[in-house]
Protein backbone atom coordinates (compact mmCIF):
# COMPACT_ATOMS: atom_id res chain seq x y z
CA UNK A 1 0.00 0.00 0.00
CA UNK A 2 1.43 3.44 -0.89
CA UNK A 3 2.66 5.53 2.07
CA UNK A 4 0.41 8.40 1.03
CA UNK A 5 -2.70 6.23 1.23
CA UNK A 6 -1.62 4.86 4.58
CA UNK A 7 -1.18 8.42 5.83
CA UNK A 8 -4.64 9.43 4.66
CA UNK A 9 -6.26 6.36 6.25
CA UNK A 10 -4.38 6.97 9.51
CA UNK A 11 -5.50 10.59 9.55
CA UNK A 12 -9.13 9.69 8.88
CA UNK A 13 -9.06 7.01 11.60
CA UNK A 14 -7.55 9.46 14.06
CA UNK A 15 -10.20 12.08 13.29
CA UNK A 16 -12.99 9.52 13.75
CA UNK A 17 -11.61 8.38 17.09
CA UNK A 18 -11.11 11.91 18.38
CA UNK A 19 -14.55 12.94 17.13
CA UNK A 20 -16.18 9.99 18.88
CA UNK A 21 -14.41 10.76 22.14
CA UNK A 22 -15.36 14.43 21.98
CA UNK A 23 -18.99 13.50 21.30
CA UNK A 24 -18.95 11.14 24.28
CA UNK A 25 -17.33 13.77 26.45
CA UNK A 26 -19.92 16.39 25.56
CA UNK A 27 -22.72 13.92 26.25
CA UNK A 28 -21.54 12.58 29.59
CA UNK A 29 -18.90 14.73 31.23
CA UNK A 30 -21.07 16.86 33.55
CA UNK A 31 -20.84 16.13 37.22
CA UNK A 32 -23.62 15.92 39.78
CA UNK A 33 -22.89 19.52 40.76
CA UNK A 34 -23.48 20.58 37.14
CA UNK A 35 -26.84 18.80 37.23
CA UNK A 36 -27.85 20.62 40.39
CA UNK A 37 -26.70 23.94 38.95
CA UNK A 38 -28.67 23.28 35.78
CA UNK A 39 -31.79 22.46 37.76
CA UNK A 40 -31.51 25.63 39.83
CA UNK A 41 -30.98 27.72 36.68
CA UNK A 42 -34.04 25.95 35.18
CA UNK A 43 -32.00 24.93 32.16
CA UNK A 44 -34.11 22.03 31.00
CA UNK A 45 -31.85 21.24 28.06
CA UNK A 46 -28.75 20.89 30.22
CA UNK A 47 -30.24 18.57 32.85
CA UNK A 48 -29.83 14.93 31.92
CA UNK A 49 -31.33 11.94 33.70
CA UNK A 50 -28.78 10.22 35.95
CA UNK A 51 -29.63 6.78 34.54
CA UNK A 52 -29.01 7.88 30.95
CA UNK A 53 -25.82 9.64 31.98
CA UNK A 54 -24.56 6.51 33.71
CA UNK A 55 -25.11 4.50 30.53
CA UNK A 56 -23.06 6.95 28.48
CA UNK A 57 -20.19 7.33 30.93
CA UNK A 58 -17.28 5.02 30.33
CA UNK A 59 -16.38 2.76 33.25
CA UNK A 60 -12.75 2.94 32.20
CA UNK A 61 -12.87 6.74 32.20
CA UNK A 62 -14.40 6.76 35.67
CA UNK A 63 -11.72 4.48 37.07
CA UNK A 64 -8.98 6.48 35.39
CA UNK A 65 -10.47 9.67 36.80
CA UNK A 66 -10.50 8.20 40.31
CA UNK A 67 -6.88 7.12 39.91
CA UNK A 68 -5.48 10.46 38.78
CA UNK A 69 -7.89 12.89 40.46
CA UNK A 70 -5.86 13.34 43.63
CA UNK A 71 -2.47 13.68 41.97
CA UNK A 72 -0.76 17.06 41.89
CA UNK A 73 -0.50 17.24 38.11
CA UNK A 74 -4.22 16.37 37.83
CA UNK A 75 -5.15 19.37 39.94
CA UNK A 76 -3.09 21.63 37.69
CA UNK A 77 -4.72 20.18 34.57
CA UNK A 78 -8.17 20.58 36.12
CA UNK A 79 -7.48 24.24 36.86
CA UNK A 80 -6.27 24.82 33.30
CA UNK A 81 -9.39 23.17 31.86
CA UNK A 82 -11.59 25.35 34.06
CA UNK A 83 -9.76 28.47 32.94
CA UNK A 84 -10.25 27.48 29.29
CA UNK A 85 -13.91 26.51 29.99
CA UNK A 86 -13.44 23.10 28.39
CA UNK A 87 -15.97 20.49 29.50
CA UNK A 88 -13.41 17.75 29.97
CA UNK A 89 -12.39 15.62 32.92
CA UNK A 90 -8.72 15.08 33.61
CA UNK A 91 -8.87 11.47 32.42
CA UNK A 92 -10.52 12.49 29.15
CA UNK A 93 -7.90 15.17 28.60
CA UNK A 94 -5.13 12.62 29.17
CA UNK A 95 -6.70 10.21 26.67
CA UNK A 96 -6.96 12.97 24.06
CA UNK A 97 -3.33 13.91 24.74
CA UNK A 98 -2.24 10.31 24.18
CA UNK A 99 -4.19 10.17 20.91
CA UNK A 100 -2.61 13.42 19.80
CA UNK A 101 0.86 12.09 20.58
CA UNK A 102 0.28 8.86 18.67
CA UNK A 103 -1.38 10.66 15.76
CA UNK A 104 1.45 13.14 15.28
CA UNK A 105 4.03 10.36 15.58
CA UNK A 106 2.29 8.20 12.93
CA UNK A 107 1.88 11.12 10.54
CA UNK A 108 5.54 12.13 10.94
CA UNK A 109 6.70 8.53 10.47
CA UNK A 110 4.91 8.09 7.15
CA UNK A 111 5.17 11.66 5.88
CA UNK A 112 8.94 11.93 6.27
CA UNK A 113 9.97 8.48 5.13
CA UNK A 114 10.21 6.59 8.42
CA UNK A 115 12.74 9.06 9.80
CA UNK A 116 13.42 8.64 13.52
CA UNK A 117 14.37 12.31 14.14
CA UNK A 118 11.18 13.58 12.48
CA UNK A 119 9.15 10.97 14.35
CA UNK A 120 10.58 12.26 17.63
CA UNK A 121 9.72 15.78 16.56
CA UNK A 122 6.18 14.54 15.82
CA UNK A 123 5.98 12.94 19.27
CA UNK A 124 7.05 16.23 20.87
CA UNK A 125 4.53 18.17 18.76
CA UNK A 126 1.74 15.73 19.65
CA UNK A 127 2.63 16.00 23.33
CA UNK A 128 2.60 19.79 23.29
CA UNK A 129 -0.38 20.40 20.95
CA UNK A 130 -3.18 19.81 23.53
CA UNK A 131 -1.34 21.84 26.16
CA UNK A 132 -0.79 24.72 23.76
CA UNK A 133 -4.45 24.62 22.72
CA UNK A 134 -5.69 24.68 26.33
CA UNK A 135 -3.26 27.45 27.24
CA UNK A 136 -4.24 29.59 24.26
CA UNK A 137 -7.96 29.01 24.91
CA UNK A 138 -7.53 30.06 28.54
CA UNK A 139 -5.47 33.09 27.50
CA UNK A 140 -8.06 34.21 24.95
CA UNK A 141 -10.90 33.74 27.43
CA UNK A 142 -9.03 35.72 30.10
CA UNK A 143 -8.37 38.51 27.59
CA UNK A 144 -12.05 38.63 26.60
CA UNK A 145 -13.04 38.73 30.27
CA UNK A 146 -10.64 41.60 31.02
CA UNK A 147 -11.88 43.56 28.01
CA UNK A 148 -15.50 43.21 29.19
CA UNK A 149 -14.79 43.86 32.85
CA UNK A 150 -14.84 47.68 32.65
CA UNK A 151 -18.35 47.78 31.13
CA UNK A 152 -19.43 45.04 33.52
CA UNK A 153 -18.41 47.12 36.51
CA UNK A 154 -20.36 50.09 35.14
CA UNK A 155 -23.46 47.89 35.00
CA UNK A 156 -22.72 46.64 38.51
CA UNK A 157 -22.35 50.19 39.84
CA UNK A 158 -25.61 51.32 38.23
CA UNK A 159 -27.43 48.31 39.67
CA UNK A 160 -26.12 49.02 43.18
CA UNK A 161 -27.07 52.68 42.93
CA UNK A 162 -30.56 51.59 41.87
CA UNK A 163 -30.97 49.74 45.16
CA UNK A 164 -30.01 46.22 44.16
CA UNK A 165 -28.07 43.99 46.53
CA UNK A 166 -24.66 42.63 45.50
CA UNK A 167 -26.16 39.27 44.53
CA UNK A 168 -29.03 40.86 42.60
CA UNK A 169 -26.52 43.01 40.74
CA UNK A 170 -24.60 39.87 39.81
CA UNK A 171 -27.81 38.31 38.50
CA UNK A 172 -28.29 41.38 36.32
CA UNK A 173 -24.75 41.05 35.01
CA UNK A 174 -25.32 37.36 34.23
CA UNK A 175 -28.48 38.22 32.30
CA UNK A 176 -27.30 41.33 30.43
CA UNK A 177 -23.64 40.75 29.51
CA UNK A 178 -22.13 38.42 26.88
CA UNK A 179 -19.86 35.44 27.65
CA UNK A 180 -17.47 34.85 29.30
CA UNK A 181 -18.52 37.43 31.92
CA UNK A 182 -22.14 36.26 31.97
CA UNK A 183 -21.10 32.62 32.35
CA UNK A 184 -18.75 33.29 35.25
CA UNK A 185 -21.12 35.54 37.19
CA UNK A 186 -23.94 33.04 36.65
CA UNK A 187 -21.73 30.39 38.23
CA UNK A 188 -21.09 32.66 41.21
CA UNK A 189 -24.84 33.21 41.67
CA UNK A 190 -25.57 29.49 41.38
CA UNK A 191 -22.85 28.56 43.89
CA UNK A 192 -24.30 31.04 46.41
CA UNK A 193 -27.75 29.52 45.85
CA UNK A 194 -26.30 26.09 46.58
CA UNK A 195 -25.10 27.24 49.98
CA UNK A 196 -21.63 28.69 49.47
CA UNK A 197 -20.76 32.04 50.96
CA UNK A 198 -20.21 34.90 48.53
CA UNK A 199 -16.55 35.01 49.52
CA UNK A 200 -16.06 31.34 48.65
CA UNK A 201 -17.88 31.77 45.33
CA UNK A 202 -15.75 34.79 44.44
CA UNK A 203 -12.58 32.87 45.32
CA UNK A 204 -13.69 30.09 42.99
CA UNK A 205 -14.19 32.73 40.32
CA UNK A 206 -10.58 33.82 40.82
CA UNK A 207 -9.42 30.23 40.27
CA UNK A 208 -11.26 30.11 36.94
CA UNK A 209 -10.30 33.67 35.97
CA UNK A 210 -6.81 34.47 37.34
CA UNK A 211 -7.08 38.16 36.43
CA UNK A 212 -5.31 40.96 38.27
CA UNK A 213 -8.20 43.28 37.45
CA UNK A 214 -10.75 40.83 38.83
CA UNK A 215 -8.61 40.43 41.93
CA UNK A 216 -9.20 44.11 42.69
CA UNK A 217 -12.94 43.61 42.38
CA UNK A 218 -12.99 40.50 44.58
CA UNK A 219 -10.89 42.25 47.23
CA UNK A 220 -13.22 45.26 47.18
CA UNK A 221 -16.32 43.08 47.56
CA UNK A 222 -14.80 41.06 50.42
CA UNK A 223 -13.59 44.16 52.28
CA UNK A 224 -16.97 45.86 51.89
CA UNK A 225 -18.77 42.84 53.33
CA UNK A 226 -16.42 42.78 56.34
CA UNK A 227 -16.06 46.48 57.23
CA UNK A 228 -18.77 48.19 55.18
CA UNK A 229 -18.43 51.16 52.87
CA UNK A 230 -19.78 52.47 49.60
CA UNK A 231 -19.16 49.57 47.22
CA UNK A 232 -20.60 51.43 44.23
CA UNK A 233 -18.03 54.22 44.52
CA UNK A 234 -15.18 51.78 44.95
CA UNK A 235 -16.25 49.77 41.91
CA UNK A 236 -16.60 52.99 39.88
CA UNK A 237 -12.98 53.91 40.65
CA UNK A 238 -11.81 50.37 39.81
CA UNK A 239 -13.81 50.47 36.56
CA UNK A 240 -12.07 53.68 35.46
CA UNK A 241 -8.66 52.16 36.30
CA UNK A 242 -9.44 48.98 34.36
CA UNK A 243 -10.66 50.88 31.28
CA UNK A 244 -7.48 52.94 31.21
CA UNK A 245 -5.38 49.81 31.59
CA UNK A 246 -7.21 48.15 28.69
CA UNK A 247 -6.64 51.24 26.55
CA UNK A 248 -2.92 51.28 27.31
CA UNK A 249 -2.65 47.56 26.59
CA UNK A 250 -4.23 48.12 23.19
CA UNK A 251 -1.74 50.88 22.38
CA UNK A 252 1.18 48.69 23.47
CA UNK A 253 -0.11 45.77 21.39
CA UNK A 254 -0.27 48.03 18.34
CA UNK A 255 3.27 49.31 18.85
CA UNK A 256 4.74 45.85 19.43
CA UNK A 257 2.79 44.02 16.70
CA UNK A 258 5.73 44.23 14.27
CA UNK A 259 8.14 42.68 16.78
CA UNK A 260 5.66 39.90 17.56
CA UNK A 261 5.04 39.06 13.91
CA UNK A 262 8.76 39.19 13.14
CA UNK A 263 9.38 36.63 15.87
CA UNK A 264 6.87 34.22 14.34
CA UNK A 265 8.17 34.69 10.78
CA UNK A 266 11.88 34.46 11.62
CA UNK A 267 11.36 31.42 13.85
CA UNK A 268 8.99 29.59 11.51
CA UNK A 269 10.85 30.19 8.25
CA UNK A 270 13.79 27.79 8.89
CA UNK A 271 11.43 25.04 10.06
CA UNK A 272 9.09 25.51 7.09
CA UNK A 273 12.02 25.55 4.64
CA UNK A 274 13.45 22.35 6.12
CA UNK A 275 10.10 20.58 5.84
CA UNK A 276 9.66 21.79 2.26
CA UNK A 277 13.11 20.55 1.23
CA UNK A 278 12.54 17.25 3.04
CA UNK A 279 9.41 16.64 0.95
CA UNK A 280 10.48 18.17 -2.38
CA UNK A 281 14.18 17.23 -2.47
CA UNK A 282 14.95 14.52 0.11
CA UNK A 283 18.41 13.79 -1.23
CA UNK A 284 19.57 17.33 -0.60
CA UNK A 285 18.43 17.59 3.02
CA UNK A 286 18.91 13.98 4.10
CA UNK A 287 22.58 14.61 4.85
CA UNK A 288 21.47 16.24 8.06
CA UNK A 289 19.37 13.29 9.15
CA UNK A 290 21.34 10.21 8.07
CA UNK A 291 23.35 8.29 10.62
CA UNK A 292 26.65 8.28 8.77
CA UNK A 293 30.09 9.92 9.07
CA UNK A 294 31.26 12.41 10.14
CA UNK A 295 30.42 11.48 13.73
CA UNK A 296 30.42 13.54 16.92
CA UNK A 297 30.05 10.34 18.96
CA UNK A 298 31.09 7.37 16.76
CA UNK A 299 28.08 5.22 15.88
CA UNK A 300 25.72 7.28 18.03
CA UNK A 301 25.59 11.00 17.18
CA UNK A 302 26.30 12.22 13.63
CA UNK A 303 27.21 15.84 12.94
CA UNK A 304 23.92 16.47 11.14
CA UNK A 305 21.91 15.72 14.25
CA UNK A 306 24.11 18.04 16.29
CA UNK A 307 23.61 20.83 13.76
CA UNK A 308 19.83 20.31 13.87
CA UNK A 309 19.81 20.32 17.66
CA UNK A 310 21.80 23.54 17.92
CA UNK A 311 19.63 25.11 15.22
CA UNK A 312 16.41 24.31 17.08
CA UNK A 313 17.84 25.61 20.35
CA UNK A 314 18.92 28.89 18.74
CA UNK A 315 15.59 29.32 16.96
CA UNK A 316 13.67 28.73 20.19
CA UNK A 317 15.96 31.08 22.14
CA UNK A 318 15.52 33.84 19.57
CA UNK A 319 11.74 33.39 19.58
CA UNK A 320 11.58 33.59 23.38
CA UNK A 321 13.81 36.69 23.38
CA UNK A 322 11.61 38.50 20.86
CA UNK A 323 8.50 37.56 22.81
CA UNK A 324 10.04 38.98 25.97
CA UNK A 325 10.84 42.23 24.17
CA UNK A 326 7.22 42.56 23.09
CA UNK A 327 5.77 41.55 26.48
CA UNK A 328 5.38 44.79 28.42
CA UNK A 329 3.61 44.40 31.75
CA UNK A 330 1.45 47.24 33.02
Amino acid sequence: MPPGLILVLAGVALLLVVGGIIATVRAGSSSEVDERLSQIAEDKTAAVAPAARAERTSVFADRLEETVAERGFAQNIKAQLQQADLKLRVSEYLVLSLLSLLGFAIISWFLFGESIPFTLVGVAAGFMAPRIYVKQAAKKRLKDFDNQLGDTLNLWVNALRSGYSVLQAMETIAAETPPPVSVEFERVVQEVRLGMTLEEAMNNLMIRIPSDDMDLVVTAVNVQREVGGNLAEILAIISHTIRERVRIRGEIATLTAQVTMSGYVISGLPVALTLFLRVSNPGYINELFNREPPWVIPGVLPCGWLVLGFGLILIFSGFVAMRKLADIDI
